[in-house]
C-alpha cells in the first residue's frame, strides 16, 4: 500500500472523507465482508489446534487489533527492559516484516538480542538456543501458531471503536477476537486522557471477560539532531532539546503508518509551520527520496521519527539540518497490574 493510499484510508476510515468517503466505504462493504468471513475461519480453524509450546521459554506477546501505530513497539521495548532490569534474560521476537523496527529494538534495548524470523516458533528456539528465558513478541496477536503465557492486546484512542474491517476500516479482526487476550492496553498519542477512558469503558462493555489494565502515553518530548544519534545507543525519550523558538518552519519526512499522527505532535514541539513528506509503512528510503526530500524543504530543517531515522543513517550527509521527535513512553495508571499480569518470578518490585 503506498502513501496516498494509506492517507486516503485514514480519512475513509476516520469519517474525513466526506460525500465522497461515504460512498467509498459503502462501496468496500463487500471486500469487508469478505475479509470477515476469511478470518472468521481461519480463526476456527487456529482454536481447533494447539499453538506449539517452546520448551524453557516463557512468551508474552504484544499484537493490536487495528493496523499500524497503536504503540506496540514501544510498549514491547518496555517490557523488554523490565524484564532485563529485573534479572531475566529477554529476547525480542520480530516477524521482519520491515527492518526499522528490529533496528529501533537494537537501538533501544542493544543488550536485549532481537530475533527476526516469520516463523514465530523458529524465532522461539532461536532465542532458547541464545540462552533467553523470556521472549517478548513484537506483533504477535495474529500469530498463533506460538503458544505464549500472556497475550497483551494494545488499542489507540485515536481509532473509532467498534469499527469496521479491512478494507473498510482500520480492524483486522472483530471485537470478539479481543476475548482472546488476557488484558487490553489503551495507548494515546495526539488524544487526550477523557478519549482514553472512553475508550476504555466502551471495550468494558462490549468484551466484559477481557480486562483493560492499562493506558500508556507516547508523550512527544523533544527534538534531537539527527547527527547525535548516528551510530549511537539512543534509547525512547531521551532527548537534546531544541527550543521551538529556533525552528519557525520544518518539513516532516517520514513513513509510519500514521504520518498525521507525527505531524500533529512535530506541530506541538515545534510551535511554527510543519509540512510533511511521507512514504507508505516500512518505506525503505533511498539517496533519490532523500534528495528530493531536501530539494522540497529548501532551507528548511527535516524532522523524522526515531523509526525512519534507523533507516536513514546512511544518507546523513543529504538530509542537511535535521532533526528526531523523541517520545517518552509514560504509564497513566495500570502499569504495576500489567506488571502483576506477567507473573515472572521477580520482574515486579
Amino acid at each position: 500500500m503506498n502513501a496516498a493510499i494509506q492517507r486516503l484510508a485514514r480519512r475513509v476510515w476516520s469519517g474525513e472523507g466526506g460525500v465522497a468517503g461515504s460512498l467509498l466505504s459503502a462501496l468496500l462493504m463487500p471486500a469487508e465482508w469478505v475479509w470477515r468471513f476469511a478470518m472468521t475461519l481461519r480463526n476456527r480453524h487456529l482454536d481447533r489446534r494447539p499453538p506449539n509450546v517452546v520448551q524453557g521459554l516463557y512468551v508474552v506477546s504484544v499484537g493490536n487489533l487495528a493496523v499500524g501505530g497503536t504503540g506496540k513497539t514501544p510498549i514491547t521495548s518496555w517490557l523488554a527492559k523490565a524484564v532485563a532490569e529485573m534479572g531475566g534474560r529477554p529476547a525480542i521476537l520480530h516477524g521482519g516484516y520491515g527492518r526499522d523496527e528490529p533496528m529501533l529494538h537494537q537501538r533501544w534495548t542493544p543488550d536485549v538480542p532481537v530475533f527476526v524470523e516469520r516463523d514465530r516458533v523458529e524465532g522461539g528456539r532461536r532465542a532458547v538456543e541464545y540462552g533467553a528465558d523470556v521472549a517478548v513478541l513484537d506483533d504477535g496477536f495474529q500469530h498463533r501458531r506460538i503458544a505464549r503465557d500472556v497475550d497483551l492486546v494494545v488499542l489507540a484512542a485515536e481509532d473509532p471503536f467498534p469499527g469496521p474491517l479491512l478494507p473498510r476500516g482500520p480492524y483486522r479482526e472483530p471485537v470478539a477476537s479481543l476475548e482472546r487476550a488476557d488484558a487490553i492496553v489503551i495507548s494515546r498519542r495526539t488524544a487526550g486522557e477523557d478519549a482514553a477512558s472512553a475508550l476504555a469503558d466502551r471495550v468494558r462493555a462490549l468484551v466484559p471477560g477481557t480486562p483493560v489494565l492499562a493506558c500508556v502515553h507516547l508523550e512527544p518530548t523533544g527534538l534531537r539532531p539527527f547527527a547525535s544519534l548516528a551510530g549511537a545507543n539512543v534509547r525512547p525519550g531521551s532527548t537534546e532539546a531544541v527550543r521551538p523558538s529556533t525552528l519557525d518552519t520544518v518539513m516532516v519526512l517520514t513513513a509510519v503508518g500514521r504520518p498525521d499522527t507525527v505531524l500533529k505532535n512535530v506541530s506541538r514541539v515545534v510551535g511554527g509551520d510543519v509540512s510533511l513528506r511521507a512514504y507508505a509503512d516500512h518505506h525503505e528510503f533511498s539517496r533519490g527520496d532523500v534528495r528530493d526530500a531536501r530539494r522540497r524543504a529548501g532551507g528548511q530543517p527535516i524532522v523524522v521519527t526515531e523509526k525512519d531515522a534507523v533507516k536513514l543513517e546512511r544518507f546523513a550527509d543529504e538530509l542537511g539540518t535535521c532533526y528526531v521527535i523523541q517520545q517518552t513512553l509514560t504509564w497513566d495508571w495500570g502499569e504495576q497490574d500489567v506488571c502483576s499480569l506477567l507473573r515472572i518470578p521477580g520482574l515486579c518490585r
